[in-house]
């Protein structure tokens, strides 16, 4: 193996850790945004912190956006517009992230989502509907 080649290989795993490890950043409609935890309090008073910080978790790993910028989404956020802010051409490829999440519900709450789809099924949507929470509560 010659020595660009091993620099451009040693480059993708330090990228490919780097993104494991720090995520990326949101797109930036809501990359700017402030704290939106007081949303989710007001909207599910009744869930604990704890609940949704892992909520939140589950969705930006499987964007794999960064955890840190997890409480910068909001309830009424619908699912697709955060998709295509990250994917604008419907001719782009994407990284399956829709799928990953189909997945980690899957396995963490024991949801199917391809059952609640809707192309206007917000955050807020599925939180209620994973922990059981009366469907449309965070409707705003």
């Amino acid at each position: 193996m010659d020595t660009s080649l091993l620099m451009l290989v040693a480059a993708l795993v330090v990228a490919v850790v780097w993104g494991l490890r720090f995520g990326s950043r949101l797109p930036s409609p809501y990359f700017r945004r402030s704290c939106q935890g007081k949303g989710w309090r007001r909207a599910f008073p009744r869930a604990s912190k704890t609940e949704i910080r892992a909520f939140l978790e589950t969705f930006v790993d499987a964007f794999a956006f960064s955890r840190r910028e997890k409480l910068k989404l909001s309830p009424s956020d619908r699912i697709l517009d955060i998709y295509r802010a990250l994917y604008p051409s419907k001719w782009m490829p994407d990284a399956l992230e829709l799928e990953t999440l189909a997945a980690d519900l899957e396995t963490k709450y024991s949801i199917a989502l391809g059952a609640i789809w809707s192309e206007n099924l917000t955050l807020g949507d599925l939180f209620a509907h994973v922990h059981g929470y009366e469907p449309g509560i965070a409707s705003a």
